[in-house]
């Protein structure tokens, strides 16, 4: 008891001489509002002024120049690509049969090279004219002919720049082997008086933060079902130490023909649509209008969401309000309502 009697009275004088301390210099001096308004002053000095359309990121220099929309090959014969790890958005549909495709967007990024570039689909030119873009194929079908024909959208085309604005690789055979860079794009830009001032419409994106608590069930494995061989197949796998996926097809990692550098998405957003074969080359006519469910991946999550055309542009929604989107580069995998998103989507949580 003793014990305790002393350890209280050391105590009651330890307060005592931090109270008449106290009395002595005054209570803790608080920070000035004018300090604390300064602190929030250069925080948002050090936001970056612009934010490119199609990513969200930030940018010290203005972010309007017109984007570019080139269809990409996805035959075996034509992987690895070049360029698609600076697309801004790939978008990957149906062709003929089970072969898939790439509309590559680029805007924030010029990649020296693109390609093996391919022939156009009708489309892939309406997703193209909803962004603003220049688009960039190497052939046609009927339908996409007569669409560019007529001017529906500004392009550049290799059946017209076959060995000048386009050139074709040694390494592999037509027509898996037909490239243009990003100069020859902007000689061709040149040429036909095109303008590239025609900025693409801006996409709605998380902040940093916002990123850092996305909800929904946990996706760090995903496989895209295109056809019963598994060639046209896509699987992303979640990569923590980056916060972001990356992708395979046919079992072997997307990668840059030219850097090695792979693929990483930030969002992967996979919708389902009608499809409709209607002619003996088996054409499609594929609805990128009507909407439709779809899953939208981010962070290692998944969550089910609808999908809109939003005046050409194809987004998210959820409860009719746009889902924004984690800033950085976007997937767009487009599967038909026959067999279905739940069939040609599987998860793997690991």
């Amino acid at each position: 008891m003793k014990k305790w009697a002393v350890a209280a009275t050391v105590a009651l004088l330890l307060l005592s001489g931090c109270s008449d301390k106290e009395k002595a210099n005054g209570p803790e001096p608080k920070k000035p509002v004018k300090e604390v308004e300064e602190v929030i002053q250069e925080e948002v000095e050090n936001e970056l002024p612009y934010h490119y359309p199609l990513t969200g990121v930030g940018s010290e220099s203005k972010t309007e120049t017109r984007a570019v929309a080139v269809i990409v090959n996805n035959h075996p014969k034509a992987r690895p690509q070049s360029g698609l790890h600076k697309a801004d958005i790939v978008y990957e549909i149906l062709a003929e049969g089970d072969v898939t495709r790439f509309l590559a967007v680029f805007q924030s990024e010029k990649p020296e090279n693109i390609g093996p570039v391919r022939s156009a689909r009708d489309y892939y030119i309406g997703v193209a004219k909803g962004l603003n873009a220049l688009f960039i194929a190497h052939g046609y079908s009927a339908e996409a002919q007569e669409m560019l024909e007529r001017g529906f959208v500004d392009n550049i085309n290799g059946m017209v720049y076959d060995g000048t604005l386009f050139k074709r690789s040694s390494d592999r055979q037509a027509p898996h082997n037909s490239y243009i860079t990003y100069e020859n794009i902007l000689k061709g830009v040149k040429e036909k008086k095109y303008s590239m001032d025609q900025s693409p419409p801006k996409l709605k994106f998380l902040s940093e933060d916002e990123s850092e608590s996305v909800t929904g069930d946990e996706a760090k494995s995903v496989m895209v079902s295109y056809s019963g061989s598994g060639v046209f197949n896509s699987i992303y796998e979640y990569d923590e130490s980056v916060g972001k996926y990356t992708r395979y097809s046919d079992g072997d990692q997307t990668i840059d023909l030219e850097t090695k550098k792979p693929i990483l998405l930030d969002n992967l957003f996979i919708i389902e649509t009608t499809h409709q074969v209607i002619d003996e080359a088996a054409h499609k006519e594929i609805d990128l209008e009507s909407g439709g469910s779809g899953y939208l991946l981010q962070k290692g999550k998944v969550m089910e969401v609808d999908w809109k055309n939003d005046n050409g542009l194809i987004v998210p929604t959820r409860n009719g309000e746009v889902v924004p989107l984690v800033q950085g580069k976007t997937w767009v995998n487009v599967v038909p309502t026959n067999p279905g998103i739940q069939s040609s989507v599987s998860f793997n949580v690991k």
